[in-house]
């Protein structure tokens, strides 16, 4: 089954990135702890068994340290559910069977997670990573459908319960992920080994 896997990256700028973390630790803090997590993300993607796509908030960065075959794109779309959507479905237009899409926000994220992911995609049509602020961490699909991405408001406790439900109006098989923290605020940052 050919699979891709799509890592959502925002472009590193200082006073754009961890905007939670830096109300609290500062900017270059922020800035700090956001290049250890892309860092540790590319670490996950290395050891995953799929091609990978790196969707970019602002503009396509051709001299990072992301690996040179990667896919690279720039994401589209009015809100994030919307940017999800039209990757994905960008995925699956390219004749993957199966996509998963992550983020750069979880410390906590490996690749046998991943791996699980698309194991759990062979006899389901959704797959979801809870994340432990109410949203989640990596959604996977065989097949795009926007209504799944139709929430009332991203960064809220109530993501992944809209989702789920979304979920089910479509009548879709669903597998869920283990729960994971998601690094948002100098809460999540605490007792983590980002914290030094």
């Amino acid at each position: 089954m050919a699979r891709l896997l799509i890592v959502f990256c925002k472009n590193p700028q200082l006073g754009k990135v961890k905007t939670r973390l830096a109300k609290t630790l500062g900017d270059e803090t922020a800035l700090a702890v956001y290049l250890k997590l892309v860092n540790h993300t590319q670490q996950v993607v290395r050891d995953v068994n799929a091609d990978v796509a790196i969707y970019y908030s602002d503009y396509i960065d051709t001299e990072d340290h992301w690996e040179k075959k990667y896919i690279k794109k720039l994401q589209q779309g009015t809100d994030l559910g919307e940017r999800m959507y039209c990757a994905v479905s960008e995925g699956l237009g390219m004749g993957y069977q199966s996509v998963c899409l992550i983020g750069t926000d979880i410390f906590e994220l490996t690749s046998e997670i991943v791996e699980q992911a698309f194991q759990s995609l062979e006899k389901s049509d959704v797959v979801i990573g809870p994340a432990r602020d109410g949203g989640y961490y990596l959604i996977g699909m065989k097949r795009a459908d926007a209504r799944v991405f139709e929430v009332s408001q991203w960064s809220t406790a109530t993501v992944l319960k809209e989702t789920l439900r979304n979920v089910k109006q479509q009548k879709l098989s669903y597998s869920l992920l283990k729960e994971l923290n998601d690094i948002d605020d100098e809460q999540d940052l605490r007792g983590t080994d980002l914290w030094r």
